[in-house]
């Protein structure tokens, strides 16, 4: 009964949107906001309905208000919040309804420099579909890699500081918010399930899992980071270097013998990395070129051999993407990029390859003065064969009102990044609406 009323909610949310997107009534409205406040907001409903399982998989209505005020001294303060109810619970059990302060955080000038301080996304790289660079923000994974990297990433309170020197912008990071990825729980359409996110434990052996050990000092536990960019003969180029924590806890394991018999203890803890990389990228006519490079001097990957005193083993990882984008057919945007990544030292007890090979397509097409857009986006893993395909219709019903249909399909082995969630293929459809 619940689910059915929440069902009409949902259906009845999408009609509002669609009413409060018509033009404006006669009635006026004489209260009136300080020209120094600009309120905005998004509402936004999407559903999707699962190809295989033949169900709905969620109905989410979120609303996403934001503020700009200006400040004396030339300073700017944002607010962004996001309160989201979905039908089903299917992706985040537990959570039908949730709110989020997004951002907020001040803008302001110091010296010649630019300071931007509070809770907030900051981006490094330029991929798309997957991320390389784009590790200081964790990510929530309730729908795997399928939202926008935007919704996905979680804003954490930073302090952003560039600095002008000569034809170079120096970034300073200090981060020193210790949020992590947020992972599916078990049962959740996209909980993980592959062998490389979950260790092997012997059939008929006890299983304990302990509290996450997290870090918990201020200074010394803070991530930090610094990049420096210029522009030079027509590239753009970045060398970043971060000393953070890697975002997914290592799940430690510890095999022992009591008088029930043999016990596994698993206890994830958090791990310190050092990131080096750079991002280069040009235009030469109707094609641009872009890249990025990194070295992780230490990840932990589960081993595949239960005879492996702590279950994982640490590795230090190469990794680069080259991008094409095509723009030489009007209204046409053709994308390959190539991810690959290789680890130092052997990975014969790994349930991955020591070299990984990751591709990506994008066809997109503009249609009616951009109000149409149609596309597809294909990822692939080259060494599972496993990977999804996303079509994609999106159309503008006016300035402020777009509708989009769309599918995600999943295929290939369970075992594979993206053959686990073969069961989570799905159609899904929206409706936007700028406030």
């Amino acid at each position: 009964m619940m689910r059915a009323t929440m069902q009409r909610a949902g259906w009845l949310g999408a009609m509002a949107i669609l009413a409060l997107s018509a033009p404006p009534a006669t009635a006026q409205v004489h209260f009136r906001l300080p020209d120094w406040i600009t309120p905005s907001g998004l509402l936004e409903l999407e559903s999707a309905y699962g190809i295989s399982t033949g169900a709905a998989q969620k109905t989410e209505l979120s609303f996403r208000p934001r503020v700009d005020m200006r400040l004396p001294g030339g300073a700017t303060l944002t607010g962004i919040a996001r309160l989201r109810g979905d039908a089903y619970d299917h992706l985040d059990p537990g959570s039908h309804v949730k709110f989020d302060l997004r951002e907020l955080y001040v803008d302001l000038t110091v010296g010649g420099a630019y300071l931007r301080l509070g809770k907030q996304q900051v981006v490094w790289g330029q991929t798309d579909g997957l991320k390389l660079l784009d590790v200081l923000n964790p990510q929530d994974f309730r729908e795997f890699i399928l939202d926008s990297f935007e919704d996905s990433r979680i804003p954490l309170w930073t302090m952003n500081l560039e600095i002008p020197v000569r034809d170079f912008v120096v970034q300073l990071l200090w981060i020193p918010d210790r949020t992590y990825h947020k992972i599916p729980e078990d049962g959740a359409v996209f909980g993980f399930t592959a062998p490389l996110f979950r260790p092997v434990i012997p059939r008929g052996v006890a299983v304990e899992l302990r509290e996450t050990e997290k870090p918990d000092r201020l200074i010394a536990d803070s991530d930090f980071g610094v990049k420096v960019s210029t522009f030079w003969k027509g590239w753009d180029l970045g060398v970043n270097y971060a000393y953070l924590y890697d975002d997914v806890p290592v799940l430690f394991r510890r095999v022992s013998l009591d008088d029930a018999g043999p016990r596994v203890t698993i206890t994830p803890r958090y791990a310190r990395t050092h990131l080096v990389g750079g991002t280069f990228s040009n235009t030469f006519g109707a094609l641009t070129l872009r890249g990025e490079v990194a070295y992780q001097s230490k990840r932990y990957f589960i081993t595949s051999t239960p005879q492996d005193d702590d279950g994982v083993l640490g590795r230090g990882e190469a990794m680069y993407a080259l991008g094409f984008d095509w723009f030489g057919l009007s209204d046409w945007t053709l994308s390959a990029q190539v991810f690959q990544s290789v680890l130092t030292g052997s990975a014969s007890t790994l349930p991955r390859d020591r070299l990984q090979t990751n591709v990506t397509g994008l066809v997109r097409r503009d249609l009616q003065n951009d109000r149409l857009t149609a596309e597809i986006l294909w990822i692939q893993n080259v060494n599972q064969g496993d990977g999804v395909v996303r079509p994609k219709v999106r159309y503008e019903l006016r300035s402020n009102t777009n509708v989009w249909l769309g599918a995600d399909l999943f295929y290939g082995s369970g075992e594979g990044l993206f053959g686990q969630f073969d069961h989570g293929a799905r159609v899904v459809t929206g409706v936007e609406l700028g406030l």
